[in-house]
């Protein structure tokens, strides 16, 4: 297997789901069982994962290992409420103390809970029910004069366009992650609001792409208020982008997550569908655009999706949780992976500013730096094929700051030459990065298109 070169312990998860599948058909097929995950979320939409597994009491540590890393994958893939399992009641017993208030996955329980507005459930099914899919369509709306604000960890961008044109677009560095007070938030993005709409005659509407989960244009669940007292500014902060909206004159406004606006972004720029968007940035933003043109309501929140099944995996300090993709593909990745070749940052940098570092490091050409940026591509390469279990991928498109300037084309090179290799199932999947400007502005632009035209 093409390992990482600094990160040795990396376990791919379709590797380890791989080596399980062959255990367990190496059984007797007494000593077998089939285990079925049902996810459900909002609108009675579920989806459906079933496996081959031992059966309980054969190798009861291991399958439920497997059977936890899946559960978490499908959970933050598609979003849910409910986890119901069929199959193992020794899977099920353990899933149900992991998601509850105390449990190993009490950030999970909570964060879904949060979103979906519902007590959180892990239940035994007698009969597995079918699939429920959704489709909605999105966005490639270009008439008028709009703004696309997109709201970056470590900056927002901001594009006025009209009639499809871009007319002007900024990049201003902020710290919405650090700062306990949203009032700075509402400032900061009423800012970029009004200067866009500086440059141009008139606003018809706005969109914007922010990290997280939105509800009717609401912010129910966004790291960019990590440090802000829910309970304090509760109603201020989930209503904060339709508030601006209406200080803008009571304009139209869309509200979308990054990862989709990032698919959205590849589709409205290759003219086709069945795009995954990965905005590798100050976390791991996804989104995916679907073969009819549309979203499937999915969360795809695959920064807190496991891609190493290493018992050693890097832990993320937000979830909790460990290997999950937020520490692969983003600037952390960039960081840990300097770490592990040896290399001290100055005391007191910011993650982005110690991106820069490596980034300035690249463009001397430092043998280092080069190496990182070929593991995160070896990690890619990977993790494609893991996501693809989910995602029915024709393009793959690489957005985001860890894929600027030449760091972005040892990635992209690095996983086309990996992909062909270990899996050459996927050697004709199409992956691209925009130009240099798109990388940096891409979203903002894609965003200004969510609302519909303006008749």
């Amino acid at each position: 297997m093409n390992k990482p070169k600094l990160d040795k312990a990396f376990y791919p998860m379709i590797k380890a789901l791989d080596d399980f599948a062959q255990k367990v058909k190496s059984e007797p097929e007494k000593n077998r069982a089939k285990v079925t995950l049902v996810v459900e979320r909002n609108g009675g939409y579920n989806y459906v994962y079933s496996f081959d597994a031992f059966r309980d009491g054969i190798n009861d540590e291991l399958n439920y290992r497997v059977a936890e890393r899946l559960a978490k994958t499908v959970l933050w893939v598609c979003g849910g409420y409910k986890i119901g399992i069929a199959g193992s009641k020794e899977i099920f017993l353990r899933l149900k103390e992991a998601y509850s208030k105390n449990g190993a996955r009490a950030f999970d329980e909570d964060f879904m809970s949060g979103v979906y507005e519902k007590p959180f459930e892990v239940v035994w099914l007698d009969k597995v029910p079918p699939q429920k899919n959704a489709s909605m369509k999105v966005g490639g709306h270009l008439k008028g004069c709009r703004i696309g604000f997109d709201a970056g960890g470590s900056d927002r961008k901001v594009s006025a366009v009209i009639d499809g044109e871009v007319v002007y677009s900024e990049e201003v560095v902020w710290n919405p992650k650090i700062t306990a007070d949203p009032h700075y938030h509402h400032d900061e993005i009423l800012t970029a609001m009004k200067t866009a709409a500086s440059k141009m005659p008139r606003v018809d509407s706005i969109g914007v792409s922010s990290a997280g989960v939105y509800v009717d244009n609401k912010i129910m669940v966004a790291s960019l208020f990590l440090k802000v007292d829910k309970e304090k500014y509760g109603d201020y902060v989930k209503n904060m982008y339709i508030n601006i909206a209406k200080e803008m004159g009571d304009v139209p406004i869309e509200v979308a997550n990054d990862g989709d606006v990032t698919a959205l972004a590849g589709s409205i720029d290759l003219a086709d569908n069945k795009v995954l968007g990965i905005a590798m940035g100050t976390s791991e933003a996804v989104g995916y655009i679907n073969a009819d043109g549309g979203i499937n309501g999915w969360l795809s929140e695959l920064a807190f999706v496991p891609v190493d099944f290493s018992e050693s995996a890097m832990q993320d300090e937000w979830s909790g949780d460990f290997g999950v993709g937020c520490k692969y593909f983003s600037q952390d990745a960039v960081i840990k992976l300097a770490e592990l070749g040896g290399f001290k940052f100055e005391d007191g940098l910011t993650p982005a500013q110690k991106l820069k570092v490596i980034q300035a490091l690249m463009e001397k050409g430092d043998e280092l730096a080069r190496t990182i940026y070929e593991d995160i591509g070896v990690y890619l390469a990977h993790t494609l094929p893991y996501y693809a279990k989910f995602y029915d991928m024709k393009h793959v498109l690489l957005l985001g700051r860890v894929t600027g300037g030449e760091g972005g084309n040892i990635i992209l090179d690095t996983c086309k030459k990996v992909l062909a290799a270990e899996y050459p199932e996927f050697k004709g999947l199409d992956i691209s990065l925009p130009d240099e400007s798109n990388r940096r502005v891409g979203q903002s632009i894609a965003a200004a298109s969510l609302c519909p035209d303006v008749e």
